[in-house]
């Protein structure tokens, strides 16, 4: 039994766990903390993705010398493998994975949207194949905080209906209408008090849609809100526009979180806007397909010119792999089907975002904002492959 102090620490945490330290007088990007169960987050903060309870070829370890101070993890894909009962057992997903900072855990919406030629939608929930052995499942949204109660997240997600792009106005409604009676079921299902349960604005490209939704879930007083359903194959600009049309709706006293964004240009930009919370499973699958972040764009560590260098992926970064191994040593690794390589590039990659962020920060507190992303986007290549 918990004593007086520890409830209302935990009530304070769930009503506003955020705090605004500072914010950039030229634009909209501001300096945070977020209180966890789990320990504190600084924001703007990138969440590496860790689907499977793991962030692929990483350890624990490892993701803290990276500066990695919150992951994200996917109620889905633990449901089927090994099941939350199991991880229950285990002590909850920080013992199970030998995490013991903030972990967040997606709930299935997205992973239902993708599923889309599997799966049926309905207002009591969604029935969907298993894409490991065809199983059928219906999740609902008291199953999914369920499972995320269980799984013992420090930040867990209401179920949602994240649509395709483009979609019309018209099934865009019924889809935002059903996530906002969806987030209502889950605030009520909610029995971990620890937890902190943020819904997910949806409404597509619709800016009529995404006020109304952002104005319903509001009234419901969450301690956070996400930004959910962009970064689906919509222009860049669109994205930009979307985000920034519902920000103006979410209380500039709670923390807010761009889902599914990891592009450096993406970040930079949306910081600007005033988003505090990223995750992507981008960096890390780009990594391990042979494609690293540098201050001058993306480089590709296969291509044959890179046989002979004998210097790191980039000279001015501090990481792991760049303090130790040389380019033309981690060709070799992705050229003879080595896992090292892999790991060397992953490490770089989110020490790349870890810092890209850091600086960041470091540039919001010193109102030169504008001045750094301006910067950075004038050297960033995106294109350009080295």
């Amino acid at each position: 039994m918990c004593s007086l102090i520890d409830f209302c620490d935990i009530f304070t945490h769930m009503v506003n766990p955020f705090k605004i330290i500072r914010k950039d007088k030229n634009s909209g990007a501001r300096i945070g903390k977020l209180v966890t169960s789990h320990g504190e987050v600084r924001t703007p903060i990138f969440m590496p993705v860790g689907t499977q309870a793991t962030v692929k070829t990483l350890s624990p370890e490892e993701l803290i010398n990276i500066g990695a101070e919150i992951i994200l993890c996917n109620a889905y894909h633990l449901t089927l493998r090994p099941g939350t009962k199991i991880i229950k057992e285990a002590g909850g997903l920080h013992e199970f994975m030998h995490w013991d900072a903030p972990i967040l855990t997606d709930s299935g919406g997205y992973q239902i949207f993708s599923l889309s030629d599997l799966r049926k939608i309905t207002d009591e929930g969604a029935e969907f194949q298993s894409h490991i052995d065809g199983k059928r499942i219906f999740l609902t949204p008291e199953e999914s905080i369920r499972i995320q109660n269980d799984l013992g997240a420090d930040i867990i997600m209401n179920l949602d209906e994240c649509i395709q792009y483009p979609c019309e106005h018209d099934y865009a409604e019924i889809a935002m209408q059903r996530t906002c009676r969806w987030a209502e079921r889950c605030k009520s299902a909610h029995a971990n008090r620890r937890q902190l349960l943020f819904p997910v604005i949806q409404g597509g490209m619709h800016k009529d849609l995404r006020e109304r939704c952002a104005n319903e879930l509001v009234k419901e007083g969450f301690p956070g809100y996400a930004i959910g359903g962009l970064s689906v194959g919509e222009e860049r600009s669109l994205m930009y526009e979307i985000a920034q049309h519902t920000l103006r709706f979410i209380p500039e006293c709670r923390v807010r979180y761009l889902m599914g964004v990891g592009d450096p240009r993406d970040l930079l930009e949306c910081i600007g806007l005033g988003i505090d919370m990223f995750d992507c499973v981008m960096p890390t699958r780009n990594a391990r397909n042979g494609t690293v972040f540098t201050r001058r764009g993306k480089l590709i560590v296969k291509n044959a010119k890179h046989i002979r260098n004998y210097g790191p992926i980039e000279a001015e970064c501090g990481c792991y792999a760049c303090r130790n191994y040389s380019l033309a040593y981690i060709r070799h690794l992705f050229n003879t089907r080595e896992i090292l390589g892999l790991r060397l590039t992953s490490i770089h990659n989110l020490y790349f975002l870890t810092e890209l962020i850091k600086d960041a920060r470091k540039a919001i507190s010193e109102n030169r904002f504008l001045d750094f992303k301006k910067a950075f986007l004038e050297q960033y290549v995106w294109k350009l492959v080295l």
